[in-house]
């Protein structure tokens, strides 16, 4: 695992859903507090030692590392991309984010709709995505999702 070390743009207290103003933390190291385990600073991935990355999405990716989530990058760094966030209309609050779909197709790339549980891959450019967080839904399904997104990812390896 891999991330960037810089300080993060806001820390949240989840228990609120609010900044915490007089809170500071460094992505990498709330990142390893997090993933509990091995993590080296992004600056350190080179291509030649994985068969593939897998870039988590979420609002930390967004304010810290990312112009937006990380499907929107695929589609700012790679021509005509074809990734999914989801659906592209809120549907009464289950889609929240549905607008980012638009970004997507802005940035050049083509957003598939998918199920929160579905992934999208896109085998020109070797890119698999899921909804995840995108859907106001169960975390069970979220994790089907993220699960099938794996799965993709490894069937691109040959692993």
């Amino acid at each position: 695992m891999y991330a960037p070390d810089v300080p993060q743009m806001h820390v949240i207290d989840h228990s609120k859903g609010q900044p915490a103003e007089a809170e500071s933390r460094n992505v990498l190291v709330e990142s390893a507090r997090i993933a509990r385990g091995k993590i080296s600073s992004l600056a350190k991935l080179t291509t030649t030692d994985h068969d593939a990355v897998i870039f988590p999405g979420g609002f930390g990716a967004a304010k810290n590392f990312l112009c937006c989530i990380s499907p929107v990058l695929a589609a700012k760094v790679l021509s005509g991309a074809e990734v999914t966030v989801g659906h592209e209309e809120e549907e009464g609050g289950k889609w929240p984010y549905a607008g980012t779909a638009g970004a997507i197709k802005e940035l050049g790339g083509k957003h598939c709709v998918k199920e929160v549980t579905e992934a999208h891959v896109d085998t020109k450019n070797k890119v698999v995505t899921t909804p995840a967080f995108m859907c106001e839904t169960e975390l069970h399904k979220i994790f089907d999702g993220i699960g099938a997104m794996v799965k993709n990812v490894l069937k691109l390896t040959g692993k």
